[in-house]
């Protein structure tokens, strides 16, 4: 069942965000604890204007269980969704200049999905595909009609998803040192 993130979710939020984190090779990932990071996303879900902020995000649930993630904002919200971390950053004694992501990754116009993921053990069960599907209902909430995305080279699976979903590349863009095709979808009325 789809359902809206609630601030609850944070603990099953936080490790499927990190695998995501993992697989960017982020620079963070050198300077906070696997045990402190975990902790500090899954608090700052809790705060609504964050980038994985619980009304921004959307949870797969199976038998209790979040089995999968979407969380994504509108293009003009860039500039403001990692500011709340600051706040829990300090919290837990780290440096409230630390930024997980430096590279801006949306395209005037767009609701920018940010981040999908699906637990390891659901993978394979159209979980992300059902994601994918529901994002229409955050978009429009939002006042977009185009949903963008990027995706990294390397993933060829996850681009043939996308691209049986309706998405078309339209730039190539550097984040975080790796090269990503941003790809768009108009939303049919």
């Amino acid at each position: 069942m789809i359902r809206f993130a609630t601030k609850e979710d944070g603990e099953a939020i936080a490790p499927l965000i990190l695998v995501i984190l993992k697989d960017m090779e982020l620079p963070l990932l050198e300077i906070i604890p696997e045990e402190t990071l975990l902790a500090v996303l899954a608090e700052a879900v809790a705060d609504p204007t964050y980038r994985y902020g619980y009304q921004r995000g959307l949870v797969y649930e199976e038998n209790g269980h979040v089995a999968g993630i979407a969380f994504g904002y509108p293009n003009e919200d860039e500039p403001i969704i990692d500011e709340p971390l600051k706040k829990v950053l300090s919290k837990y004694n780290l440096d409230e200049e630390i930024r997980i992501f430096i590279d801006p990754e949306t395209l005037p116009g767009e609701w920018y999905l940010d981040s999908i993921s699906v637990d390891e053990k659901y993978r394979g069960l159209g979980i992300g595909s059902k994601l994918l599907d529901a994002l229409p209902q955050m978009a429009k909430r939002d006042g977009k009609d185009i949903i963008g995305l990027s995706v990294d080279k390397g993933n060829p699976n996850a681009k043939k998803l996308y691209s049986r979903k309706g998405f078309k590349d339209v730039a190539e863009m550097m984040i975080s040192g790796h090269l990503y095709d941003h790809m768009q979808k108009k939303i049919s009325e």
